[in-house]
């Protein structure tokens, strides 16, 4: 599956649209995570559980768009945008949103 954030695909030519596609999770902070997160922006540098997390959500998100292309006949997404909300104290959604196409090399 090639997915990509650009509307096409260099050396692919796009011969049919079959719809938005997407892919969402939710994730909550740990209360353990938040303690360490917020030393670490005392002290300075990185949050690096925060980082893990966002990326295994971002993972996830891209995956279940992926399995959702497929099932509509799907050989790539194009046009990809990855948006970031916060929705209660502590949880944060992520979704990946796209237009699945079916595309042949040129």
């Amino acid at each position: 599956m090639i997915v990509s954030t650009t509307p096409q695909l260099e050396g692919y030519r796009i011969t049919g649209y079959l719809g938005i596609v997407s892919g969402e999770t939710i994730i909550g902070a740990n209360v353990f995570k938040d303690f360490f997160a917020s030393i670490t922006d005392i002290v300075g540098g990185r949050a690096g559980a925060y980082e893990r997390v966002l990326r295994e959500a971002k993972a996830t998100a891209m995956a279940e768009m992926e399995v959702q292309a497929r099932a509509f006949g799907a050989n790539a997404v194009v046009g990809i945008d990855l948006d970031y909300e916060t929705i209660r104290d502590g949880m944060l959604m992520v979704t990946a949103a796209g237009t699945a196409v079916k595309v042949e090399k040129i």
